[in-house]
């Protein structure tokens, strides 16, 4: 019986250390990945505005459901293992930017995704910036020490390289 106290107290010694390490990390951060595809920006805008034809070619998304445009923004809804998440499209100049928001209020985390592509030796490069808000604190740790600002870019920018049968390591 003392065992099983020792390791439940331990076990509620470290969830507050890690809800008290998250609660003093930064809510908000800025965070680039890129990577240079032998593609024309056109060619990859495409296939990034897509917004329906992505699981084709990302595999982390199951599905993605066009949603009614809200004061003339396009919205659309991802399905993935995590749950869904609503996106909005606050800024779109093709071939050159993409500028999509997280609509939910209610996930523990939010911001915006922008897509730059610019002109590159032999290609397109595709820088996507990533500023966040984690307003959850467990998110915000788990964020910054287990999974890192930029996985889900890393892997987006992964998938889309191989889209178009290219191998890209984000940088």
């Amino acid at each position: 019986m003392k065992i099983i106290l020792i390791i439940g107290g331990a076990v509620i010694a470290l969830i507050v250390i890690v809800l008290l390490i998250g609660a003093f990390l930064p809510r908000n951060h800025v965070a680039s990945r890129e990577i240079i595809l032998r593609r024309s920006q056109e060619e990859i805008y495409a296939v990034i505005r897509d917004f329906p034809s992505a699981p084709a070619w990302r595999p982390d998304l199951q599905s993605v459901e066009m949603l009614s445009d809200v004061d003339g923004r396009v919205r659309f809804r991802e399905q993935s293992k995590q749950g869904r998440i609503t996106y909005e499209v606050v800024e779109d100049k093709s071939p050159r930017t993409l500028v999509t928001r997280i609509v939910d209020q209610d996930l523990g985390y939010s911001g915006t995704w922008t897509y730059a592509l610019s002109p590159a030796d032999h290609g397109t490069q595709v820088r996507i910036t990533e500023a966040g808000e984690v307003s959850n604190v467990l998110f915000r740790f788990l964020s910054r020490f287990v999974f890192g600002h930029t996985a889900t870019m890393d892997a987006y920018l992964r998938a889309l390289a191989g889209k178009f049968g290219e191998e890209a390591e984000p940088k």
